[in-house]
């Protein structure tokens, strides 16, 4: 994804278009890490010296807060960033920490099927997300 995107996608959410907002957008849209907060002011550090983590954790919570990015919680209760939009679930590795993208059209077609008919007392159910946990058989080095 060029800056290009990042400008067009900060655009439609009627955000102000900053060096800083783009660089950290187009982190989050490029790697596929689901990065920390830590992990993109490092990658930004060289070409950014002066770019504080505070501003990445602000940056980030406008991104959350316009629906341009989520929020995933890791199982070590580390906060980090998803660019991804479409409907999708999370496998987690429990070794390694690493977290790659599921997608299921079949499963969500069960889980929403068994939501729609389950009553949960003063609830209304909005979205879905599942966490799955294992291991990948690569031993989740990447």
């Amino acid at each position: 994804m060029s800056n290009n995107s990042a400008i067009v996608i900060l655009t439609k959410h009627g955000l102000k278009i900053t060096p800083q907002r783009i660089a950290i957008l187009d982190v989050i849209l490029n790697l596929k890490e689901h990065p920390t907060a830590e992990t993109i002011c490092n990658y930004l550090r060289p070409g950014y010296p002066n770019l504080s983590i505070a501003t990445i954790y602000k940056t980030l919570d406008t991104f959350a807060q316009k629906g341009i990015i989520r929020k995933v919680l890791s199982e070590t209760d580390t906060m980090r960033y998803d660019g991804v939009a479409e409907k999708h679930h999370h496998l987690y590795n429990t070794g390694s920490g690493r977290i790659e993208d599921y997608y299921d059209e079949g499963l969500n077609k069960i889980v929403e099927n068994y939501l729609k008919n389950k009553k949960i007392p003063n609830f209304t159910i909005e979205d879905f997300k599942l966490q799955i946990f294992g291991k990948f058989r690569d031993n989740g080095n990447k």
